[in-house]
């Protein structure tokens, strides 16, 4: 409930100064804390400190512009606070389409790096009949003086080429019981489950939205169940530098600061990098009918792309755009970027709808964005890795054509997504596609001077089916989310396998699961940096939502019985990880080439089709072949490969090549087979003779690799 404007207790009088005027947001000093805001059409600023554990205020302090303003900065230094309290700005100003000033709302502090309340997940407020209930928010930013021992904690920077991304949700990942962790949903939770993570053997988590945000501004009830629905995703930022109270279990305790740290500690000291998911192309704001948290009531005119009447531009689907390219704009987002690189050791940073950050103050698309430039050549940000999501809901698609800046910037390859997908789907023309991708979309990225380590490539993410849906329906299936099934994607290179849903046929069940290893395997031995969705590493289920923003239940959450449940595949897939660690064959620094400049250079892929030199790429074609030369990886020297992909209905027989260094062809995995037989360790599989004819079974793929 919004405060009152007259505080409920007598104020305390704090001895003030006039402070300094940077940095921003709160900062301890010797004797208090000077606070700083940017305000530019601001005419009267307030600072309200409130009690930590209540409503109370302690004092409300209105700063005098001749004083207390340097330029656009509002700042006051003020002694003797408390260890911990809340506190927030009232800000009046003037009239128009452009400004939304309500001197009755508290604001939180656009630099803040810790938001009061909301610690408790599912009690941050209540909208009503599609509308919130009101245009404010108790919501204030926290203030609690901590120190943190890193201890010899330092970047890991493990080269993108090596990378093996793993995206999981922070509160879906541990909250279910079967988890078995004992502080669920959490930071802490994640911290238990590195074992996992570390014998599965990926190389970074890249974790949801875990910027501060509203779980309760989902206006959508389900229509079969009644129950009232969460944005559970995450990806409506109220604060860009703090981490969610509710993710902490510490967080009653103010503790989600350096519990964020406890968890980013815990996966370095494991040989794991943090990547996290940013948002910075909207805020949780929204359109007219959302609250005011912050950004709407500092400085409506600055934070936002308006039209000319003063409207929201909408390039985010999600009710308003950040004038990302704004001088002020940009320097908070840096600021807060280094917040999370400098202090809270983060790893990579993953950029959702980043091609809003190309708009100009029209919503028009620059050349080169300054915002782009800045974050690529900051200093701080030197190591970090920049992945870019490079497209926005108004159309743009730059997935080849991000700005790339010094070669800084990896990209979501949704190309590569659709083109696996429609491969193993059987359509046609699609051979030619998926070489392309497996030797990391050089159509793409090498004419701007990039490599495939700029492609991270991915056959599902939080966005989509799941793996198992992938080969279980063909349509999606979003009642559930209360918007008549009209939200999520239409298209979605799905198939199947001869039954929509869930089934009980052997048959069926048996295709899904080699179309499941299919597409994993491709994605493994791909160049480029592979993604994998949490959970699909033993065949997790939405029931074919492919838009489950909204559902903070059993269709989100990890149900971990499934380890059990799909054992079988769960060690496919760490094995063909494995595979793919021990061979720098698959993780090439350069693209492939099927023959050097002027024949100085030896291939390192050499097509195949059914018949050996015999590559079919002709619209009809659902089979791709071809061996890759371990001795021109441009890194240490490896073992061949060979790779044979059936895509059609029935099985087809190839012959298998001589290895490009003449040593002996051993199976490594045979898609088709049952487990323990479908994929084997390091030369533990049959001798596969050259010239001899393999039948590779309708719907699978098949890997050879040389002996040493």
């Amino acid at each position: 409930m919004e405060l009152s404007v007259e505080p409920d207790i007598t104020p305390v009088a704090f001895r003030t100064s006039r402070g300094r005027s940077t940095p921003l947001g709160a900062t301890p000093l010797a004797e208090g804390i000077n606070f700083v805001l940017m305000c530019r059409h601001g005419t009267e600023v307030s600072l309200v400190l409130q009690r930590v554990e209540s409503d109370q205020i302690l004092a409300e302090i209105r700063l005098d512009p001749r004083k207390h303003r340097t330029g656009d900065l509002w700042h006051i230094h003020i002694y003797d606070l408390p260890r911990t309290f809340r506190y927030g700005w009232r800000v009046d100003g003037p009239m128009g389409f452009n400004h939304r000033f309500d001197p009755s709302l508290i604001l939180l502090d656009p630099s803040c790096t810790a938001v009061a309340d909301g610690t408790v997940w599912g009690c941050n407020g209540h909208y009503f009949n599609g509308r919130n209930s009101e245009r404010g928010t108790h919501r204030r930013s926290l203030y609690h003086r901590r120190h943190y021992d890193w201890r010899e904690d330092v970047p890991l920077v493990t080269p993108m080429e090596d990378s093996i991304i793993y995206e999981l949700h922070v509160r879906g990942f541990t909250v279910h019981p079967s988890a078995v962790v004992s502080k669920p949903g959490t930071f802490a939770g994640l911290i238990e489950k590195i074992p996992y993570l570390q014998q599965l053997g990926i190389t970074a988590v890249e974790l949801l939205p875990v910027f501060e945000f509203d779980e309760d501004d989902c206006v959508f009830v389900n229509p079969q169940t009644g129950e009232v629905l969460k944005n559970f995703w995450g990806y409506n930022s109220i604060a860009f530098a703090a981490p969610k109270g509710a993710y902490a279990a510490s967080g009653k305790e103010h503790g989600q600061v350096n519990e964020f740290r406890d968890m980013v500690r815990s996966f370095h000291e494991a040989g794991i990098e943090v990547i996290l998911d940013v948002v910075f192309n909207h805020t949780g704001e929204g359109d007219d009918r959302g609250r005011t948290y912050s950004f709407r009531g500092l400085d409506n005119q600055l934070y936002y792309l308006l039209g000319e009447k003063g409207n929201y531009l909408n390039l985010t689907g999600c009710g308003n755009t950040v004038n990302c390219n704004h001088p002020i704009v940009r320097e908070l987002i840096l600021t807060c970027l280094r917040f999370w690189i400098g202090e809270m050791h983060v790893d990579g940073l993953r950029f959702d709808l980043a091609s809003v950050f190309g708009r100009d103050r029209k919503g028009n698309i620059l050349v080169d964005p300054p915002i782009v430039e800045m974050i690529s050549e900051d200093g701080l940000l030197r190591d970090t890795k920049l992945i870019a999501e490079p497209w926005d809901a108004a159309g743009t698609y730059q997935v080849g054509t991000f700005p790339k800046f010094g070669g800084r910037w990896s990209e979501w390859n949704s190309r590569f997504r659709d083109d696996v997908r429609r491969f193993w789907r059987g359509d046609e023309g699609m051979a030619g596609a998926l070489a392309t991708r497996i030797c990391g979309s050089a159509d793409l990225y090498q004419q701007s001077g990039r490599h495939p380590g700029h492609s991270v490539n991915f056959v599902t993410c939080h966005d989509g089916f799941t793996l198992w849906d992938l080969v279980s329906y063909n349509h999606k299936h979003n009642d559930a989310n209360g918007e008549y099934n009209r939200d999520g994607m239409d298209e979605n290179f799905s198939w199947n396998c001869g039954f929509e849903g869930p089934t009980h046929n052997s048959d069926v069940l048996r295709l899904r699961k080699r179309q499941a290893k299919n597409l994993l395997t491709t994605l493994m031995i791909s160049q480029g940096v592979p993604m994998l969705l949490g959970g699909d590493e033993f065949l997790r289920t939405q029931k074919g939502n492919n838009n489950a923003w909204c559902q903070d239940n059993d269709l989100s959450w990890v149900d971990w019985r499934l380890r059990e449940t799909h054992a079988d595949f769960l060690r496919f897939t760490s094995m063909v990880i494995a595979l793919r660690k021990r061979h720098p064959a698959l993780r090439r620094r350069d693209f492939l080439r099927g023959s050097g400049p002027s024949g100085t250079l030896p291939p390192d892929v050499i097509w195949h089709g059914v018949e050996p030199f015999c590559p079919d790429f002709s619209h009809s074609s659902r089979t791709l072949a071809f061996a890759l030369d371990g001795t021109q990886t441009g890194r240490e020297v490896d073992r061949d490969f060979y790779i044979a992909c059936n895509a059609w209905m029935d099985a087809i027989p190839f012959r298998i090549p001589r290895s490009p260094n003449g040593k002996l062809w051993r199976r490594a995995i045979d898609t088709s087979l049952l487990s323990p037989l479908d994929i084997v360790g390091p030369d533990d599989g049959p001798v596969v003779a050259a010239d001899s004819l393999y039948p590779v079974a309708a719907h699978s793929m098949v890997v050879l690799i040389a002996e040493a």
